[in-house]
C-alpha cells in the first residue's frame, strides 16, 4: 500500500537514559544496514528475525561512527505499522537522536508525517480506527481512570459492542434483503424478529452513549467552587482536600481576594478546585474585585460546594449568597461541626436545604471530608447516567456516528409496518453504514486525516 519509507524521533526533546528514532516501509532493513556497524563482528542484521536486539553503531558517510546503539528489529506484518520496523535506541538527549535520524534520512527515507505510523497501522488492519484513537487517548490520559479506559479502548474493548451491533444489523439487513429478493422462498418479513434487533441494537447503542458521558467527566474533569461569606473555612477546605498547604488561612475575614485554582483527583475524577474570595458586601476596591471575579466562577462551575458556619449560624450573608446557587449542583457542608456550641440545628437545615445533599464536617479536625469526596463522585456521576456499570470513551465522532444509527433505527422501528421494505432498508442500511464508520469500515479520507491530525511526529 505505502511505497516510501518513514522515520522520526519518537521520544521528547531533551535528556534521558535513551532516545529513539523509529523507521518504518518496505525496504528499511536494507537501508538501515548501509548506516549500522554491529558491534560483534559477522553480525547481518538483514538476516535476524524479528523482535531481536543488536548492539552496534551508527555511522555517518564517512562511516564514522555517531553513537552507540541498540538496534531493534521487526518484521512484517508482525510490527505496531505492519511493516517492516526498526528502532534504533540512541543515548538520550537532543544531539545523538538528531544525528541518528540524519543518517537515517540520507538513505532516502523522508521523515513521517504527524500520526503516520499510527495511520498505517490503522490502514494495514492493525488497529481499527476506534483502536487508533485510543493511542492518542493514551497519551493525552489526565487520570489512572481515564489512562485504563484508553487501554480499554486499544485493546479493542469498544470495538466488540460495536461489532455486536453491527452483527444485529446485518442480521437485520440480510433479513430484509432475503424478503426482498426472494419473496416465494422465505416469505414476508419476520417483523417480530426485526422489531426484537432494533431495540438489542438501540439499548447497546444507548448505554455505550450513557458510558461516554462518564468517559467525558474522566478525560476532561469536572470544575468546583468552593464558596461562602468570609472566614467560613473556605480555604482550610481547599488546603485539606489538596492535602497541603496552599492557600493562607487566618482568622481575619477578607483574607483570600482571589481565586485560587488547583487541579486534584476525587476518586479518579479530574477536578478544578477553586477557592473563592469571600462574598460580601465590603469598601475595600481589592476585595470588591475578587468577590466580582468570585461570582463569575461560581456561574461558570459544574458543582458547588457551599460553606456554612455552625458558630455563627446561618446568617442573612449565607442567605444571600444561597440565593445566588440555589440554582446549580450543591453540596452544602456544616463546617466547625467540633464547636460545643452549635448554631444551626438539624430542623433549621431541613426546613431551609429539603432537596441539597448536607454533610457536617469539620475541616479543621479533619471530620468529614472522606464523606465529602464520596457526595463529589456521587453527584458528578450519578447525576449524568443510571446503574450501568459499562465503562468506555466516545469521543466526539464515535457518539455522532452512534446518534446518527439510532435515528435510523427510530424511523424504521416507527415505520417498520407501514412502508414497503425496500425503504425499510434504506434505513437499516443508513444505521449499519453509520455503526460501521466508527471501527473505519467506510471512512473517507477527510475523517482518515482528521482523526490523525492531532498526534505528534513520531507516534
Amino acid at each position: 500500500m505505502f511505497t516510501d519509507d518513514i522515520a522520526a524521533i519518537s521520544t521528547p526533546p531533551g535528556e534521558g537514559g535513551i532516545a529513539i528514532v523509529r523507521v518504518s516501509g518496505s525496504t528499511v532493513i536494507e537501508k538501515v544496514n548501509k548506516i549500522f556497524r554491529p558491534h560483534r563482528e559477522g553480525v547481518d542484521i538483514r538476516e535476524k528475525a524479528g523482535y531481536t536486539l543488536t548492539l552496534g553503531y551508527i555511522v555517518d558517510e564517512k562511516d564514522e561512527k555517531l553513537d552507540q546503539v541498540l538496534l531493534l528489529l521487526m518484521r512484517a506484518p508482525r510490527s505496531y505499522t505492519g511493516e517492516d520496523t526498526i528502532e534504533i535506541h540512541c543515548h538520550g538527549g537532543i544531539l545523538p537522536a538528531r544525528l541518528c535520524l540524519q543518517a537515517v534520512l540520507r538513505q532516502g527515507i523522508r521523515m513521517a508525517e504527524p500520526g503516520e505510523f499510527t495511520r498505517r497501522a490503522f490502514l494495514n488492519g492493525r488497529l481499527d480506527a476506534s483502536q487508533a484513537e485510543a493511542v492518542i487517548e493514551v497519551i493525552r490520559a489526565k487520570s489512572e481512570k481515564s489512562m485504563k479506559l484508553a487501554l480499554k479502548q486499544l485493546e479493542g474493548h469498544n470495538s466488540e459492542y460495536i461489532n455486536k451491533i453491527r452483527d444485529y444489523l446485518v442480521e437485520l439487513n440480510s433479513m430484509v434483503e432475503a424478503s426482498l429478493d426472494f419473496p416465494d422462498e422465505v416469505g414476508e418479513l419476520e417483523y417480530d424478529r426485526a422489531k426484537d434487533l432494533i431495540i438489542k441494537a438501540q439499548k447497546v447503542i444507548d448505554r455505550l452513549i450513557r458510558a461516554g458521558k462518564r468517559a467525558d467527566i474522566y478525560r476532561h474533569g469536572i470544575k468546583v467552587a468552593i464558596v461562602g461569606k468570609p472566614n467560613v473555612g473556605k480555604s482550610s477546605l481547599l488546603n485539606a482536600l489538596l492535602r497541603k498547604e496552599r492557600a493562607i488561612v487566618t482568622d481575619i475575614p477578607g483574607t483570600t481576594r482571589d481565586i485560587i485554582e488547583e487541579q486534584i483527583y476525587i476518586k479518579g475524577i479530574p477536578i478544578r478546585l477553586i477557592d473563592t474570595a469571600g462574598i460580601r458586601v465590603t469598601n475595600d476596591i481589592v476585595e470588591i474585585i475578587g468577590v466580582e471575579k468570585s461570582q463569575e466562577v461560581i456561574k461558570e462551575a459544574d458543582l458547588i460546594i457551599f460553606l456554612l458556619d455552625q458558630g455563627t449560624g446561618i446568617t442573612e450573608e449565607d442567605w444571600t449568597i444561597y440565593e445566588e446557587i440555589k440554582q446549580q449542583k450543591m453540596i452544602i457542608i456544616v463546617n466547625k461541626e467540633d464547636l460545643l456550641t452549635k448554631k444551626i440545628p438539624e430542623q433549621e437545615l431541613k426546613q431551609r436545604f429539603p432537596t441539597n445533599t448536607i454533610i457536617r464536617a469539620s475541616i479543621k479536625a479533619d471530620m468529614g471530608l472522606e464523606e465529602i469526596e464520596d457526595q463529589v463522585e456521587k453527584i458528578v456521576l450519578g447525576g449524568e447516567l443510571g446503574s450501568d456499570d459499562l465503562e468506555m470513551i466516545v469521543n466526539v465522532r464515535h457518539r455522532e456516528a452512534l446518534i446518527k444509527a439510532r435515528n435510523y433505527l427510530q424511523d424504521a422501528f416507527a415505520e417498520i409496518e407501514d412502508v414497503p421494505l425496500d425503504c425499510l432498508g434504506v434505513d437499516i442500511w443508513g444505521a449499519l453504514e453509520s455503526i460501521q464508520e466508527i471501527t473505519g469500515g467506510n471512512l473517507k479520507e477527510e475523517v482518515i486525516d482528521r482523526m490523525f491530525r492531532d498526534f505528534c511526529i513520531g507516534k
